[in-house]
């Protein structure tokens, strides 16, 4: 235990000046101080979010991210290449979380959670990511310091996951009962049938009980784990500092519940995103392994295809109708 933790601090302060130090203070202070007041003061009580509050907080988490970003181009070392770096690490993982997000409806529709635990259930989901992205990235970042070979390895994982999600079919099916980790959860943890009003824990004729939505939280951390196989190594690809990377995937990670929120009901309308983000990481693994041959690739001209594909899939995917809404309309 004691070697894991001196791998994280080794990782964490191995490279950070006294600036990134201080810039790391504040993204904490911002992200606990929001977490507290988002738990215990803005949604004490169970409620469904509106469209119009998922927007106000869509755009806040938009703002202090951007800002962030701009401390970073200010006060970090690293200048100007830093925060391109940043804000392409940030695009890349909001971007993803796209998926994310259709896969976490699909599990709270599976399990028929009420709108109104939503809410919780996403605060306790993104909660744990912060914590488990943060092992992986900090970890990792150690790893790549001792074996830098380790990112050519990335480059080609990351070609591969663009060329199958590029030919999947974008239609996601879930399948709790085969997932091993809820298989262990069923079998081992005693579980309720209700969902004693939003409760994770509860205590039934004396015994401690977990209820289904636990089993939910679970399922959506794991399924957050196996997403986070994508868009860590693309972060890699696209900045070794893991500060840069660790800060640009948590801002983006806090406003996944939000954008939830506002795209649950339109998400199934940007169907070429899939197709950009596909773009975007065989470019980023394509980028990382032309360093071998000493080609670098300039962080303003990743940042810009970045920013090209992604709007470019949102577009084409509002003006140009889908191939079954097409034939929906010719019947």
């Amino acid at each position: 235990m004691s070697s894991l933790v001196n791998i994280l601090l080794f990782s964490l302060f191995r490279n950070q000046s006294e600036r990134e130090t201080i810039l790391f203070g504040v993204f904490a202070v911002i992200i606990l101080l929001f977490l507290v007041l988002d738990l215990g003061l803005f949604h004490k009580q169970a409620h469904k979010i509106s469209t119009k509050s998922a927007l106000y907080q869509s755009i806040f988490w938009v703002l202090i991210s951007t800002m962030f970003g701009f401390f970073i181009y200010k006060y970090d070392d690293s200048g100007a290449e830093g925060a391109v770096e940043y804000f392409s690490a940030y695009l890349t993982e909001y971007a993803l979380s796209v998926d994310n997000i259709f896969v976490i409806l699909l599990i709270l529709k599976y399990f028929q959670v009420k709108e109104e635990y939503y809410h919780k259930t996403l605060f306790w989901g993104i909660l744990g990511a912060i914590v488990f992205r943060g092992f992986f990235i900090f970890v990792g970042a150690y790893f790549i310091h001792k074996f830098h070979w380790i990112l050519y390895i990335f480059g080609v994982f990351l070609l591969y996951s663009g060329i199958r999600i590029y030919f999947e079919d974008g239609d996601e099916k879930i399948e709790p009962e085969k997932n091993p980790i809820m298989k262990l959860s069923r079998k081992y943890l005693p579980v309720t049938k209700d969902d004693h009003g939003g409760m994770f824990v509860v205590r039934e004729a004396g015994k401690l009980m977990f209820t289904p939505l636990f089993l939910v939280i679970i399922l959506i951390e794991t399924t957050d784990l196996i997403f986070a196989v994508d868009s860590i190594p693309a972060a890699f690809a696209i900045t070794q500092n893991e500060f840069l990377i660790y800060t640009s995937n948590i801002f983006a990670v806090m406003g996944l519940r939000a954008m939830f929120f506002l795209l649950a009901g339109i998400i199934d309308k940007f169907y070429l995103l899939q197709k950009g983000l596909s773009i975007i990481l065989f470019f980023i693994g394509a980028k990382m392994l032309l360093e071998i041959f000493d080609i670098d690739v300039n962080v303003y001209l990743s940042f810009a295809v970045i920013i090209a594909t992604l709007t470019l899939s949102i577009i084409f995917s509002v003006i140009v109708p889908r191939k079954t809404e097409v034939e929906e309309k010719e019947d």
